[in-house]
């Protein structure tokens, strides 16, 4: 089953995302993080650096903390901005001991962000409303957030 699901999606990644970026993107320490998660999880590295580029500026120690009305609902960390809501299943899966790690160990952010995304994929397909679900999760009412939000990877991803 598992290898039949890679299949189906390293056919349907290779559909939906094959425009190629306009110009490679300018050459960063985390290239072969990004590239060593891209053929794990079959997604662009490009791709997965035009997410990290607009999640926290490429900045691995980034912390964000996402408000209502002034209080903390939740804190993204690193480079793909990993939301504190996934840190209990990472550390129930044995992937990470403390959340330090999602900013002290950027190549294992990259690897986190891809697994989520391909998550993602694997539950609502892979097309661009999906993608926008990295950022504005799966609730129906979002839906105009994860569009707006994967027309700005699209626009970062073509521009590099």
């Amino acid at each position: 089953m598992r290898s039949v699901l890679y299949i189906l999606l390293s056919c349907i990644s290779s559909l939906i995302f094959s425009l190629q970026p306009a110009y490679s993107a300018t050459t960063t320490r985390f290239d072969a993080c990004f590239a060593q998660a891209g053929q794990r999880y079959l997604i662009d590295p490009l791709l997965l650096k035009s997410i990290a580029t607009v999640e926290s500026s490429l900045i691995p120690d980034r912390i964000n903390h996402n408000k209502e009305k002034g209080k903390i609902l939740s804190t993204d960390y690193g480079l793909m901005q990993i939301n504190s809501s996934h840190i209990p299943n990472l550390k129930k899966l044995g992937v990470i001991k403390d959340k330090s790690e999602l900013i002290d160990n950027p190549c294992l952010n990259i690897q986190i962000g891809a697994w989520i995304l391909a998550t993602h994929f694997q539950k609502c397909g892979i097309n661009w409303s999906c993608l926008g679900s990295y950022n504005a999760g799966f609730k129906e009412s979002n839906e105009q957030k994860r569009i707006k939000y994967a027309r700005y990877i699209y626009n970062k991803y073509m521009v590099r």
